[in-house]
């Protein structure tokens, strides 16, 4: 004979934990968190921008940009228009709440503005902003060019522009880059991390690049806020473009704003694993080696190697 264990069912009615101790907890440590900040609780809504609605918002700018590519699947090329204009409207829209927030964050914990003064200048920045994409457009044109002409293995620039994540990462750059010239860094900043977390790549929007810039593989690419690139330059993944050293202030804090990264001139390529540190110049068309370590200027035309330094592509 079989015996059947009866087994009870959980009492859904007993808490699995006391939910309001919890609350209360949170809630302490915010307090104590905004008193050390000097800040007082938000006023009465959200006061910082949203990761989620610039998602949202940089969906709909690269479906803009590249309609027929990265636009929806069902697109026709007679709806073309009608759909960027439709999509623009709807995400500039969105852009301009962001900015306002951002924009009345800073006036907040920083210096005062009127309120008519802020929303005059979150529409300029918005307004800006969009009559620019036609030559964000034309910029990244020249990337995916670039990508598709520096990478034998690509086979069409639709697929560059459909599967490359560091077109993915330039594409964020060039948007996040324009943000932030126009004065909402947090904006840029968020923009950045999107295509960071999605690719690897960490570009921060503040980097200046110019046209034709290649980015193979991607993962591992790191670009700090004041490198300066040229034209044609192509890196590869596991390259860092950083800072040497953080000046400080009397109080020991890193004085923020201060060049301290590289400046890479035109037709530079950096190869898989290099780090340059510092406000040093790569000179035009010089070439660094895999895995070498760069904190001193490179002359143009010199192939820098981890056995040796030549001066020119022909010792």
């Amino acid at each position: 004979m079989t015996t059947v264990l009866a087994i009870k069912p959980p009492d859904q009615r007993a808490p699995l934990f006391d939910l309001q101790q919890v609350v209360s907890g949170l809630a302490a440590v915010r307090q104590r968190w905004r008193e050390a900040q000097q800040r007082s609780t938000e006023p009465g809504g959200r006061e910082l921008p949203s990761r989620d609605a610039l998602a949202q918002i940089m969906d709909g700018l690269r479906g803009a940009l590249f309609p027929m590519r990265l636009g929806p699947p069902d697109l026709r090329q007679e709806s073309e228009d009608f759909y960027v204009g439709h999509t623009l409207d709807t995400v500039l829209h969105a852009l301009l709440v962001q900015v306002r927030l951002e924009l009345g964050y800073d006036a907040r914990h920083g210096a005062q503005a009127p309120d008519g003064l802020l929303e005059q200048r979150a529409l300029r920045i918005v307004r800006e902003f969009a009559h620019d994409l036609p030559r964000i457009r034309a910029l990244l044109d020249s990337d995916v060019v670039a990508a598709f002409e520096g990478d034998p293995a690509a086979r069409s620039v639709d697929e560059v522009l459909l599967c490359y994540p560091g077109i993915l990462a330039v594409i964020h750059h060039r948007v996040a880059h324009r943000l932030y010239e126009l004065g909402v860094p947090l904006l840029a900043r968020i923009v950045a991390e999107l295509a960071h977390g999605q690719t690897g790549v960490d570009i921060h929007p503040g980097a200046t690049i110019g046209a034709g810039f290649f980015i193979d593989h991607g993962t591992g690419v790191v670009i700090g806020e004041t490198a300066v690139i040229g034209e044609r330059v192509r890196v590869y993944q596991a390259v860092t473009l950083g800072a040497r050293s953080f000046p400080t202030d009397a109080s020991g804090h890193p004085l923020k704003g201060l060049p301290r990264h590289p400046v890479v001139e035109d037709d530079v390529v950096i190869y898989a694993g290099a780090t340059v540190l510092g406000r040093v110049t790569v000179g035009r068309g010089a070439t660094v080696g895999g895995n070498v370590w760069v904190t001193h200027d490179v002359p143009p035309g010199a192939n820098v190697t981890q056995a040796r330094h030549h001066e020119s592509a022909g010792t």
